[in-house]
């Protein structure tokens, strides 16, 4: 199943014209499709690519990632540290940890990765560190959480980007009796409705909600 929003082709038209993800991440790729449980909650070329910009535009020091799954979305946010920056990934799901490890481990950026296993909601308020970018993509009920947990910890001008937030495309029918869905209604509205961050929904794949923390 596919979480793009676009049309097929649309979604192929946007990757041909997109830069090419290099090798490792082609490989690390394949290798979540082929053996690993429910492949769409890879971040894929194109939205990787979005992130991977996002990263060399701020050029961050400290990123807080929450949801690794195989690590994709991470190697693509550190491509932009800076020379001493590090980016603190978390995930409660261990099962995957030594595939995540061995991608990792392949990355000239492994040094800058610090992979934890652990509840986020019980290791975000652990971590003395003010972060220029954190990106969400956990369990959505969770969200809410996580957004309160670490916008004050973002500084001015970082951002804080959360995956998902288009829910399948089905935000706009909010008659449907899909609790998943609701919850992601109601996080979208939180923070809209947020006068700590600007905030715009791209969409991008599943939906992708991108803030700037002001100051």
């Amino acid at each position: 199943m596919t979480l793009d929003i676009l049309p097929a082709a649309l979604s192929a038209y946007a990757e041909a014209h997109t830069s090419p993800e290099s090798d490792l991440l082609r490989r690390l790729n394949r290798d979540t499709n082929a053996n690993v449980l429910r492949p769409n909650m890879l971040s894929g070329h194109l939205q990787g690519r979005m992130l991977a910009l996002f990263s060399h535009l701020l050029r961050p020091r400290r990123i807080l990632e929450i949801g690794t799954y195989t690590g994709y979305s991470a190697l693509c946010l550190a491509e932009g540290l800076t020379d001493d920056g590090k980016l603190i990934t978390l995930d409660i799901n261990e099962e995957l940890e030594k595939r995540v490890r061995h991608w990792f481990a392949q990355s000239d950026l492994a040094a800058k990765i610090d992979y934890r296993i652990g509840n986020a909601a019980d290791i975000i308020p652990t971590l003395d560190e003010t972060f220029d970018l954190v990106f969400i993509d956990a369990d959505k009920a969770g969200y809410a959480q996580y957004f309160d947990l670490t916008v004050d910890r973002v500084r001015p001008g970082g951002l804080l980007i959360a995956d998902n937030v288009l829910w399948k495309g089905k935000v706009t029918q909010p008659e449907l009796k899909d609790k998943a869905l609701h919850t992601m209604m109601a996080f979208n509205q939180k923070v809209h409705d947020d006068p700590r961050v600007e905030n715009v929904l791209f969409p991008v794949r599943d939906g992708l909600m991108v803030m700037r923390k002001l100051a």
